[in-house]
């Protein structure tokens, strides 16, 4: 069997929300056993992005100043947006807008590699499935890193994937909110 089917999502563990107000922001944080230069890439990198993230980018990530395209993968209706990087520093902080999503992501070292950590702003009602997609994307990104790619894990993919399905539910319910599932 291979590694893809070998793989089922771990416990919601890896998410949370940070609350003001009405608005809600998504964290995901998970430690890999990489080095930030090493995860830095796989953010950066139009080729790495193309083998575990929701989107594909049409130019790299890693400079302030860069515009490039972003667009959703197996999603309908695809979705593409223009992005400016605003802050790039290399290996640590990257940030840009995905459509109306603000994307900061914050890579610290620790002793075994990365603490890797996302914030997002993501409408209310779909943060659990927010939650869900990232946490498998951060596990196929583990993979990806580890030199033993399962393949990109989203939209279709991932609601098929029995886990995606339980992480969707348990995080919904951490966050207080009604599990939805997209009707694609």
């Amino acid at each position: 069997m291979s590694n893809r089917e070998l793989y089922s999502p771990g416990a919601a563990n890896v998410a949370h929300v940070e609350k003001d107000g009405d608005h809600w922001t998504l964290v995901v944080e998970k430690s890999l056993r990489h080095s930030p230069e090493k995860v830095w890439a796989a953010l950066t990198e139009p080729e790495q992005l193309s083998q575990w993230s929701p989107f594909d980018a049409d130019g790299n990530l890693g400079k302030v100043g860069v515009t490039a395209k972003l667009t959703t993968v197996g999603a309908p209706p695809e979705y593409a947006s223009e992005t400016t990087v605003t802050r790039a520093e290399a290996p640590h902080v990257l940030e840009y807008k995905w459509g109306t999503f603000n994307m900061l992501w914050q890579l610290e070292p620790t002793d075994e590699g990365t603490k890797l950590t996302l914030w997002t702003n993501i409408a209310r009602g779909y943060i659990g499935m927010g939650a869900a997609g990232w946490h498998v994307c951060f596990d196929v990104l583990d993979f990806l890193l580890a030199g033993e790619p399962i393949g990109r894990l989203v939209a279709h993919d991932a609601l098929h994937l029995e886990g995606w399905q339980r992480l969707n539910r348990e995080y919904s319910e951490q966050f207080g909110i009604e599990v939805k599932v997209p009707n694609w």
